[in-house]
């Protein structure tokens, strides 16, 4: 199974209300897909997700499709960062092993 785990550095606390209408769209598109367990967590400029797939094929079919394509193409004018990694996993980490994880994953700056 694959463990995909994001955080995304808000360019200010404002820039939370797009964040949040985005993530409802994309939250309602998650809960249509096969995900396995998703986990999410925020405060002021830097939010996390975690989700569990079945396969990295399930995985790349909802990140470039509907609300969640939408969302990736505003990262830009809300984000500072985004940062991913996605690791074999059966379960999803805990928050201090996933901001670990985190560390070595792909880095997008604004």
């Amino acid at each position: 199974m694959k463990a995909t785990i994001t955080s995304i550095r808000l360019k200010g606390p404002l820039k939370f209300f797009a964040l949040s209408a985005n993530a409802l769209k994309v939250i309602k598109q998650l809960k249509a897909t096969n995900c396995k367990d998703f986990k999410k967590r925020g405060l002021w400029n830097t939010h996390y997700t975690m989700t569990l797939w079945e396969s990295e094929k399930e995985l790349k079919q909802f990140t470039k499709s509907g609300a969640h394509l939408e969302a990736m193409k505003i990262g830009k004018q809300i984000a500072r960062e985004i940062r991913t990694v996605t690791v074999d996993s059966e379960k999803l980490p805990n928050w201090k092993e996933a901001k670990k994880l985190l560390e070595t994953g792909h880095s997008i700056k604004y």
